[in-house]
């Protein structure tokens, strides 16, 4: 999911407004400052000019025998005096950031610093609706009473509610050791029994950890992939190396999308790549286990169910439960 140039203009312009608001302030405090305390235009003076003497030096890599840094800290140190004593504090004359890793320029280093990852994941997710989601979909919000504790699952001999309640627990165990494990999740199960819930779940408390986390349904990942894929830009190029290397990737309603060989091998493709990257999926789908083999080959169930944790939710449709509550809700009230 990488910026369009249109989304990359907006977060620069935000850092752009940031850097103007910054150097208002710092020329307000030096109007302040100055008129209160004339002695400090002198000082400033005097450190712009030894910095200049000194330049030369350092940039011919000699050693400078008068020592003018200590006499910029000399100079530095009245500074700080001459500002506390009238009231100021010691740092009211230093240039404010609300990066100080970056200087709100957005770049650490020649790469985008932490704040930047930040306000692309944010800008992502705003228009994408998931943060609206995310505010009801969290393991606060999670109820496990929707879960019967009468229907069971033959093969393991759990009820629905049991299932659920060693789902949540696998969920924060996922979250906890993300840092330390490479891990992916594969639910899987009839509509309705919380397979998105869980992943939304996990991508809250990821993201609330500065993880990077990308949310597709598997139509838009599917149409996404079919509208970049034979693309040589360089946005192009950037829209796969974002779905491959943000740190989770969730597929949700994998099967709901047209199936054909395209889908397939960009699904192995996508998959195949992140494993060897080591960053973390989780796929949701309706379909069975032999269902889906059918649908996009033995190879991808093969390289899916020896590298995911399998997990199969079961019972009663949550949707519809809540939408009878509801009903009855308001009728009770009438």
């Amino acid at each position: 999911m990488a910026l369009s140039n249109t989304q990359y203009d907006a977060i620069m312009c935000v850092y752009s407004e940031r850097q103007n608001r910054h150097r208002r302030e710092h020329d307000e405090h030096m109007k302040t400052a100055y008129k209160r305390i004339p002695q400090l235009s002198m000082i400033d003076k005097k450190i712009a000019e030894v910095s200049i003497a000194k330049a030369p030096a350092h940039f011919q890599g000699v050693s400078d025998s008068t020592d003018l840094s200590e006499i910029i800290q000399e100079l530095s140190d009245q500074r700080k005096i001459l500002l506390v004593q009238h009231g100021f504090p010691e740092d009211y004359l230093d240039m404010k950031y609300d990066c100080h890793l970056c200087k709100d320029t957005g770049y650490h280093d020649n790469q985008k610093c932490f704040c930047f990852k930040k306000a692309e994941i944010e800008l992502l997710y705003d228009q994408s609706n998931i943060r609206d989601i995310l505010r009801e979909e969290n393991f606060e919000h999670c109820n496990l009473s929707y879960y019967s504790k009468d229907l069971k699952n033959q093969a393991t001999q759990m009820s629905s509610y049991e299932t659920a309640r060693l789902t949540f627990k696998r969920c924060h165990q996922f979250v906890m050791n993300f840092d330390s494990s490479f891990e992916n999740l594969f639910f899987y199960g009839d509509t309705g029994v919380g397979k998105t819930f869980f992943s939304h779940c996990i991508a809250k408390e990821l993201i609330d950890r500065s993880y990077c986390v990308i949310y597709f349904t598997a139509f838009d990942l599917f149409d996404l992939f079919a509208r970049n894929t034979f693309s040589t830009t360089s946005e192009a190029r950037e829209v796969h190396n974002s779905i491959f290397d943000c740190d989770l990737l969730i597929l949700d309603d994998l099967g709901t999308e047209l199936t054909n060989s395209f889908v397939s091998s960009q699904l192995f493709l996508c998959i195949n790549e992140r494993m060897l990257r080591k960053k973390s999926t989780i796929i949701s789908t309706n379909l069975s286990l032999n269902k889906f083999a059918e649908t996009y080959s033995e190879r991808t169930f093969s390289r899916i169910s020896s590298n995911y944790t399998m997990i199969k939710l079961f019972g009663n449709d949550i949707r519809i439960q809540k939408k009878l509550m509801e009903v009855q809700d308001e009728e009770s009230g009438i």
